[in-house]
């Protein structure tokens, strides 16, 4: 049985990427996650330029460990206003110990006074596909454009702090307050993970 990691330990991410792959499942492919296989303690480290560059890191760097196809992903918050901030930092703009709340806090705070299009954001990802016994890479990149609220929404999801100040364009409405149907046609994980799977069947 062909198999494939998904090279994340953050639950929301994991669900997400698991509902794009179903098509391979159903061709028989098994899905596994970092805690189905034993890679120890060390991390990648994630020193590139770019999500691009990133998401190659990861699974190259899981790829290694395991020996298996690795499917990982890299992206973030893009804000303009702040010189593309904290864009490939997003994850550690504060560090990586620093909760949902601080990043949501330190957001509003560095925008604190920025108005109309000064707010203007997106959602950017890249997703890379790494076989190590075929050296073959596939990348996939998204974006969902909206702007940050002056307020962050109640309504949250644990591991994404971003999403609970990024009002979507298409709907006026917070990521996180999308009706299920309008989450799946904004959702840029899914949206490139879709086109990725077409090109990766045959692996």
């Amino acid at each position: 049985m062909k198999k494939i990691l998904i090279a994340s330990t953050n639950p929301g991410k994991i669900s997400e990427l698991n509902t794009g792959l179903q098509i391979l499942k159903k061709h028989g492919v098994d899905i596994l996650t970092l805690s189905d296989v034993i890679v120890g303690d060390d991390q990648p480290e994630e020193n590139g330029k770019n999500f691009q560059e990133n998401a190659f890191i990861k699974a190259k760097f899981y790829a290694k460990l395991t020996g298996l196809p690795v499917l990982a992903d890299d992206g973030g918050l893009v804000i303009p206003y702040l010189n593309n901030e904290p864009g490939v930092r997003s994850k550690r703009w504060l560090g990586y110990d620093a909760s949902d709340q601080k990043l949501i806090d330190h957001t509003l705070l560095k925008l604190r006074g920025a108005k109309g299009k000064e707010r203007s954001a997106y959602l950017e990802l890249c997703l890379c596909f790494y076989n190590p016994k075929t050296n073959k890479v596939i990348f996939e990149k998204e974006k969902i454009s909206g702007h940050i609220s002056e307020e962050p929404t109640k309504k949250r999801v644990t591991g994404f702090p971003y999403r609970a100040l990024l009002v979507v364009d298409k709907y006026n409405k917070f990521y996180d307050e999308l009706t299920k149907e309008e989450h799946l046609k904004v959702n840029h994980r899914l949206k490139a993970l879709k086109r990725l799977v077409k090109k990766i069947s045959n692996f």
